[in-house]
């Protein structure tokens, strides 16, 4: 690229989005090129449009420069990326302007809204209006896009957890600056467009998940009507081997609907890390916690080698009776199981102060943890999983916390496994063996995102100022993505450091990369981002 090609595409953005909408100045460009590993891309400017048709005009400007050009929703894409390109030079494409909610309907519980539109900002929105609809939230923050997750494929913690599968009608920007729009929407007055996913002919959308095919500016999400009653619950096994019976306990449960929601089961790395930072003390400073150590944090705790949660959702009648099928699912599997409701969930919060007197128990790190995951069963954002990106810092998380900006390490790897006790023993115990071989915790949790599937999210967690760590924690990275490609438990996403993966000749890739070439031809737009171009 052209320094004279760079400063002619600068020239006509800032014409196009006014000049304090575009700068090429280290103070914003630096953070933007930081994520929570080491990284070498370069970001060159920072545009930030507030509408379609500025974005239109971004690709246009791009595409006749030749200038690579990288969107981000809200850039809090931690562990994997966060803001930074994928090829080695790109200019960012800031869409957090492109924030409006643009469209509710109460009736038929849905919203549409733009790739800037926040967790924070949707639930307030709903807040606001008293609405009888829940969103989906995932673990991130407040401040992570909801359109930015759901073209990722996340998945959040509701029934409507499997965010792909409860939106339609996009509209993406083409890499020419043309728009294209999905399903119904493409038909003048299209009354069923919001409701109704596939429209007529070949479906589309899922070509702009974890693509670089266009730049989503618009989506409708389905909201979820809120039950008459709601209830969570929490369970443990101190049993160190008890995973496999509990995945075979809890997945008729899934298949039949008594769990209508994405169950989540975390080892004791897991759940220490949500706890407090790395008990560098107890240990005197020596990394990893070796799992005879963790035992006793366990026990000094109160939670168990696999501990799980999940929501009853319903009429209190339908709850009930899915609370006993679980207890009778679990009987003989696990060693406690609790269940709270809002109204318990205050009484203790009142009584866990003369609880802790009377017992020693210090049931506040408890409900730390516990009103946070109880709130995104209902489908209400929270900050306070981002604590755990702070494991291994010895200086406590700011209030204001930013894993970029404080140099938190963080890496996480998401292989997918059918829902077997055999397959997610398989999985965890190749996880831990290699995490543990490299330096690191292997915090692990597996969520039952789907009827027969399980998501395995692995936190590889340490500190950016700790010489030799970043390489360290890529080589446990890798390690893992060989170890666990070779079992057959590949990752449902990638990090920026590890979309190579994609390429090779395949007839998949040579399929993808023909609709790239047509879309795409001078391959501006986010090139390398899941693929080899």
């Amino acid at each position: 690229m052209r320094d004279s090609d760079l400063n002619a595409a600068l020239a006509e953005w800032k014409t196009a989005l006014g000049e304090e909408n575009v700068t090429a100045d280290a103070s914003a460009t630096l953070p933007a090129q930081t994520a929570t590993f080491s990284t070498r891309q370069r970001v060159l400017a920072i545009l930030k449009p507030a509408h379609r048709a500025e974005v239109q005009d971004c690709l246009r400007i791009a595409n006749f420069h030749g200038i690579p050009v990288y969107p981000v929703s809200r850039g809090k894409n931690w562990g994997y990326g966060s803001r930074v390109p994928t090829a080695p030079e790109a200019v960012l494409l800031d869409l957090c302007r492109l924030n409006r909610i643009v469209d509710f309907d109460e009736k038929l519980a849905y919203v549409t809204l733009e790739p800037g539109v926040t967790q924070g900002q949707l639930y307030a929105f709903l807040a606001e209006r008293k609405s009888g609809l829940w969103m989906d939230a995932t673990g991130s923050s407040n401040e992570a896009s909801v359109v930015g997750n759901a073209l990722e494929r996340g998945f959040g913690h509701t029934p409507y957890g499997e965010r792909f599968s409860h939106l339609c009608g996009l509209e993406a920007v083409l890499p020419n600056g043309e728009v294209l729009e999905t399903g119904f929407h493409r038909f003048p007055g299209a009354k069923a467009a919001p409701t109704y996913p596939f429209g007529m002919g070949p479906y589309i959308d899922g070509l702009f998940t974890q693509s670089n095919f266009g730049v989503v500016t618009r989506m409708t999400l389905w909201l979820m009507p809120a039950p008459e009653y709601f209830q969570s619950f929490f369970f443990r096994s101190d049993n160190p081997g008890g995973l496999a019976p509990l995945v075979e306990a809890v997945r008729p449960l899934r298949l039949n609907g008594t769990i209508r929601n994405t169950i989540h089961i975390a080892n004791d790395y897991k759940v220490l890390s949500g706890l407090r930072q790395y008990p560098f003390e107890e240990t005197g400073g020596q990394t990893p916690l070796a799992p005879e150590r963790m035992a006793e944090f366990r026990r000094r705790l109160h939670f168990g080698s696999w501990n799980g949660s999940g929501g009853l959702y319903g009429t209190r009648r339908q709850v009930a009776e899915a609370r006993r099928l679980l207890r009778r699912a679990l009987k003989g599997k696990i060693d406690r199981i609790g269940f709270i409701d809002d109204r318990m969930l205050a009484l203790i919060g009142r009584f866990a102060t003369p609880f802790r007197l009377l017992t020693g128990w210090d049931l506040s790190r408890t409900l730390a943890i516990l009103r946070p995951v109880f709130g995104l069963m209902k489908g209400i954002p929270t900050d306070q999983p981002m604590e755990s990106a702070y494991w291994r810092k010895r200086t406590v998380p700011p209030p204001q916390m930013d894993p970029d900006r404080d140099r938190c390490g963080l890496l996480w790897y998401a292989p997918v496994a059918p829902a077997t006790g055999q397959d997610a023993v398989a999985l965890t115990d190749a996880t831990c063996e290699v995490a543990l071989a490299h330096g690191f915790e292997p915090a692990i949790s597996m969520t039952m995102v789907t009827e027969r599937s399980l998501t395995c999210v692995i936190s590889i967690t340490y500190d950016r100022d700790v010489a030799g760590d970043d390489d360290a924690a890529l080589r446990c990275l890798n390690a893992l993505r060989t170890r666990l490609s070779t079992l057959g438990y590949y990752s449902y996403r990638l990090g920026v450091q590890s979309m190579v993966e994609m390429q090779g000749q395949n007839t998949y890739n040579r399929v993808l990369d023909s609709f790239r070439k047509t879309l795409d031809p001078k391959g501006i737009l986010a090139p390398g981002r899941y693929s080899a171009r």
